[in-house]
């Protein structure tokens, strides 16, 4: 299906209106510190926090990675997140809060007392975001859009166009513009997405008879990509780190004026977590293998295509590309945080011109990201091989929180060695031997490295790690002060 005329103005109209509501809201607005430009000026009130973190994590590798797996299985990563997102709300949080944390990576700094760690982490997510998330964002969207509207245009300039569209909006406005941009984006995929579900089931009539029972089923077998067990081991961990940890989200709930406000948006991120994003990342998917087969990463845009009134493609081509910038601004937004805030600030300048650099910074990684597109084109199954490729740093750098967290005295080069030992390890575990599934290798991963760590301090560097326990028995023990 090609987009007529009318449905091209539909879509353009409703992108641009998305747009001239952040200008308007936005107007005269100034950022002149780190602070007031990557954090809104602690400006966010619950709704844009819960809309923004929502569609950061709902976009197209959701929507098309996701459905391409054709089966219910896949719901587990949303309905568990609700766990992922309960973790941030109340544990991590306020801990960032007390902290008064611009970054994730600044509580490092204050735990361990010493910037290198910061850097070392910090620097570690922005090349994930550089290498892995920005450009897997871009070919997500543009292979949507070229596979639901019957584009001509190569994959490739699809993504650049859709990268430079979406920085703009980082770069002129800071994470308020993202955050608002996000919001009503969100409102429109999760109106449109909604109603994909309904018709796509109305064209099967509602009918799930010749699609094979596995392809239903909640339940996952040992060899299913998620085995039920899983969901009791490194499924949690899994959760904890991507949510807790994850400047991208983070840095929405830590531009609230306050920990309850950014607490209220986080429930509501939760509720529609919950309700709505499930049946929107599956059953398109399985309404796809009854219709075409099994197709992979094309089924969201082919069932899509099929089930759609004409008079709606505007309006879904809208809350496509509306998603698409605000997710990939809401990542460059959160790297150019990263290389500001972590790296530039602490060993370049201490008061660069914000604004300036952030725009400067920012376009350089679109077009690292525009450039990083073709490595990802034709992927078996981009939420699979997320997933793998986040395997290799997620439970290494959740140890680092957590022995900061947890114990006292322990000296960021032992945090840094169960690191680099915790990567090594998931390396071996992925590309040499593999025992068991790699969600279960997981949790092994992460101990590992904790204890890793531990022994270093202790046996290398000749320190002594107090759990904080011992020393603190408040209840607030995990928020105590840095200095």
């Amino acid at each position: 299906m090609e987009l007529g005329n009318s449905q091209v103005w539909i879509a353009v109209l409703l992108t641009l209106g998305v747009a001239a509501a952040t200008v308007r809201r936005e107007g005269g607005r100034r950022a002149n510190t780190s602070r007031d430009y990557f954090l809104a000026d602690k400006g966010l009130s619950w709704f844009f926090v819960a809309g923004s973190i929502t569609i950061t994590n709902l976009s197209t590798e959701q929507l098309v990675g996701m459905n391409g797996n054709q089966m219910a299985l896949l719901a587990w990563w949303e309905l568990s997140a609700v766990a992922g997102l309960l973790m941030l709300a109340f544990v991590f949080l306020p801990i960032y809060y007390r902290y008064d944390c611009t970054t994730v990576t600044e509580l490092l700094e204050k735990r361990y007392r010493n910037v290198h760690v910061r850097a070392a982490i910090g620097g570690l997510f922005l090349v994930g975001n550089c290498l892995i998330y920005q450009p897997i964002m871009l070919y997500t969207g543009a292979l949507l859009m070229k596979t639901l509207f019957g584009l001509d245009a190569p994959i490739l300039l699809i993504a650049a166009l859709l990268g430079v569209a979406g920085a703009a909006y980082a770069i002129l406005g800071g994470l308020r513009a993202v955050a608002i941009t996000d919001t009503y984006s969100g409102v429109l995929l999760l109106g449109m997405g909604t109603l994909v579900v309904y018709l796509s089931l109305a064209a099967i009539g509602f009918d799930f008879s010749g699609i094979p029972p596995e392809r239903l089923s909640l339940i996952g077998g040992p060899d299913s990509p998620i085995p039920w067990p899983t969901l009791f081991t490194g499924m949690i961990f899994i959760q904890m780190f991507y949510w807790s940890t994850n400047q991208t989200i983070t840095q929405k709930a830590m531009g609230s004026p306050s920990l309850r406000e950014a607490q209220k948006g986080l429930l509501a991120a939760t509720l529609v977590r919950v309700l709505i994003i499930p049946p929107m990342v599956v059953i398109p998917g399985i309404v796809s293998y009854k219709l075409f087969g099994p197709i992979g990463d094309a089924a969201y845009g082919r069932v899509v295509a099929a089930v759609l009134p004409n008079w709606l493609t505007g309006v879904f081509a809208a809350a496509i590309a509306s998603a698409v910038l605000a997710h990939f601004a809401s990542i460059i937004n959160s790297s150019a945080a990263l290389y500001v805030c972590d790296l530039h600030e602490p060993y370049v300048d201490r008061n660069p011109n914000v604004v300036r650099l952030g725009a400067a910074i920012s376009a350089a990684f679109v077009v690292l990201a525009v450039a990083l597109v073709p490595v990802y084109d034709g992927a078996d199954s981009i939420i699979n091989l997320v997933q793998q490729l986040n395997g290799l740093t997620s439970m290494p750098v959740l140890s680092v929180f957590v022995v900061g967290l947890l114990f006292r005295g322990v000296d960021w080069r032992a945090a840094i060695a169960g690191f680099l030992f915790g990567i090594g390890l998931y390396a071996i575990f992925t590309f040499a031997w593999t025992p068991t599934h790699y969600i279960h290798l997981m949790p092994v991963t992460l101990f590992s490295s904790i204890l890793v760590a531990l022994a270093v301090n202790r046996f290398v560097l000749g320190a002594t790690a107090t759990p904080i326990w011992r020393r603190d028995r408040t209840r607030d023990w995990l928020a105590q002060e840095a200095g």
